[in-house]
């Protein structure tokens, strides 16, 4: 892994979240997306070499709905930049992690995305995400 690509926030109301995070934060979002296989809305804000990414739900049965219903709003993943997720998702399955995909799915912002299960982390969802080509 090569460093933490950004922080993953859900939130129940993305306008609501972008204007608190821009104010906290001092900067606008540079992105705003949306990933309908993920079921999400997402916004990115840039500060120094560190990404905020706030996640809404577009719909009740979402991931992001779901940890929302269960545990409210706060920080849901935390994502980790590699180089060939492939050979990381591999790597992570031999030493017995439990991946939430056989394969890679595209995310936001042009990435391959695979999540580990939150018990593999001591309770944190890891995302490992790696640029598409």
């Amino acid at each position: 892994m090569n460093k933490i690509e950004h922080l993953g926030i859900a939130v129940a109301n993305l306008e609501e979240a972008e204007a608190r995070w821009t104010q906290l934060l001092g900067v606008a979002p540079y992105r705003r997306e949306e990933v309908p296989t993920e079921g999400v809305r997402t916004a990115f804000f840039q500060v120094g070499p560190n990404k905020v990414e706030l996640l809404e739900a577009t719909n009740p049965e979402s991931p992001i709905a779901q940890f929302i219903a269960k545990r409210g709003e706060g920080i849901h993943h935390t994502a980790f930049s590699v180089t060939d997720i492939k050979l990381e998702m591999s790597r992570l399955q031999e030493q017995g992690y439990r991946l939430l995909s056989d394969e890679p799915r595209p995310g936001a912002e042009n990435m391959w995305v695979c999540f580990l299960h939150p018990k593999e982390a001591n309770g944190v969802l890891v995302e490992l995400c790696q640029p598409r080509e």
